[in-house]
C-alpha cells in the first residue's frame, strides 16, 4: 500500500482527533510518517490510553478527513492492539512488516527489502520520514521549522 491519495501534506494532519471505523474516539495524531517516494503521509502514530502516553501505528490507508477529525479504516480494538513500536526509534524491516502483518496489508513492490526511520533522515526503498508534531525532525506544533525527510 502506497500513501494515502487523499492526505498530500503531513501538516494537514497535526492535532487531528482520530477516530475509528465505527465512529468511536481511539485518540489524537502523534506523528505523520511520509512515504519517501511519493512524499505524501502514509502512517501515523494514534496517542491513545489515559493521558496519551501510549503511542500506536496506524495506515492512513482508507482514512478520511472530516473537518478536525481523522476516521480511519480499522477499529479501535485493531489501533490499540497494533504492534507496540518506538515512534521516537528507527523502525525496522521486521517492525515495519508486523505492522503490515497486523493492519492485513501488503507492501507495495518497491518497498520490499527496505527499512523505516522515524528520525527525519530516510534511507533505502522503503524509507518513512517522520514530520508532524514529534521531537525528531518534526516540524508543526512545538517545532520550527519545516523538515519534511530532508
Amino acid at each position: 500500500m502506497g500513501a494515502a491519495d487523499g492526505f498530500t501534506d503531513s501538516g494537514e494532519l497535526d492535532g487531528l482527533t482520530v477516530y475509528d471505523n465505527e465512529g468511536e474516539k481511539v485518540g489524537s495524531v502523534g506523528r505523520v510518517y511520509v512515504d519517501d517516494d511519493t512524499g505524501k503521509p502514509d502512517w501515523v502514530t494514534v496517542k491513545t490510553g489515559l493521558f496519551g502516553m501510549k503511542e500506536s501505528f496506524v495506515p492512513l490507508a482508507g482514512a478520511r478527513r472530516v473537518g478536525s477529525d481523522l476516521h480511519v479504516s480499522h477499529s479501535k480494538e485493531t489501533v490499540k492492539e497494533a504492534p507496540r513500536v518506538d515512534a521516537d526509534a528507527h523502525l525496522s524491516v521486521a517492525e515495519e512488516e508486523e505492522l503490515y502483518q497486523h493492519y492485513g496489508m501488503t507492501r507495495k513492490a518497491g518497498n520490499l527489502g527496505g527499512d523505516a526511520k522515524g528520525t527525519g533522515t530516510g534511507t533505502g526503498a522503503d524509507a518513512r520520514t517522520v514530520a508532524g508534531t514529534g521531537a525528531m525532525g518534526a516540524a508543526g506544533a512545538g517545532a520550527a521549522g519545516t523538515a519534511r525527510g530532508t
